[in-house]
């Protein structure tokens, strides 16, 4: 039987590692990644930064195509909701290399400080419910080795991401947002 290939994660542009470089406007496109749904006001708030600041930020990241406006989410004309916009990038491969190495590297170092901020936080956490002081199920931790071929290992992510985007698909406004990480590594890292 042969398997269904997904097409590759579009490598990211010189414009949107411009605009993911920037850490402030990396956590302004996560958040609005993680909220669904946007105002500056309300993303100032959350992430105590000037509202006009911010409106300038997210023009940069509607201008890269990493957000766009949601004008059925808008209360009249003049209020501005941002939504994000679907699918998934990728830094670059040695099929289709990174754009702007210096921007890559900035993007790949902002992202990384992102992922090192969350695993401190649900190891922190972890400790609670691990004890019963916390038993609400904020997070998961989970280790698992697998021996595989190269090919397979891609094969593997490929449906990882293929069953992430049908739970994506499949969410509402009142769901909890997750964010989920995945890392693997073989033996030769």
């Amino acid at each position: 039987m042969a398997t269904k290939k997904s097409l590759p994660a579009p490598t990211m542009s010189t414009e949107v590692l411009k605009a993911l470089a920037n850490p402030l406007r990396h956590q302004v496109w996560r958040e609005v990644s993680r909220l669904r749904f946007a105002r500056a006001a309300d993303l100032a708030d959350r992430l105590e930064v000037p509202a006009n600041t911010l409106s300038f930020h997210l023009r940069v990241l509607a201008d890269a195509g990493l957000i766009e406006e949601a004008p059925e989410r808008a209360r009249d004309r003049r209020d501005r909701v941002w939504k994000p916009t679907s699918g998934q990038l990728s830094l670059g491969s040695p099929e289709d290399p990174v754009a702007d190495i210096a921007l890559g590297n900035a993007v790949l170092a902002t992202s990384v400080a992102g992922t090192q901020d969350q695993l401190a936080r649900v190891a922190k956490w972890a400790s609670s419910f691990v004890t019963g002081e916390d038993p609400v199920e904020r997070g998961t931790l989970a280790e698992t080795r697998l021996r595989l071929t190269r090919e397979r290992h891609h094969d593997l992510i490929e449906e990882l991401h293929e069953v992430i985007a049908r739970y994506r698909d499949d969410s509402s406004d009142d769901d909890l947002s997750w964010t989920l990480t995945i890392l693997s590594a073989s033996e030769e890292i």
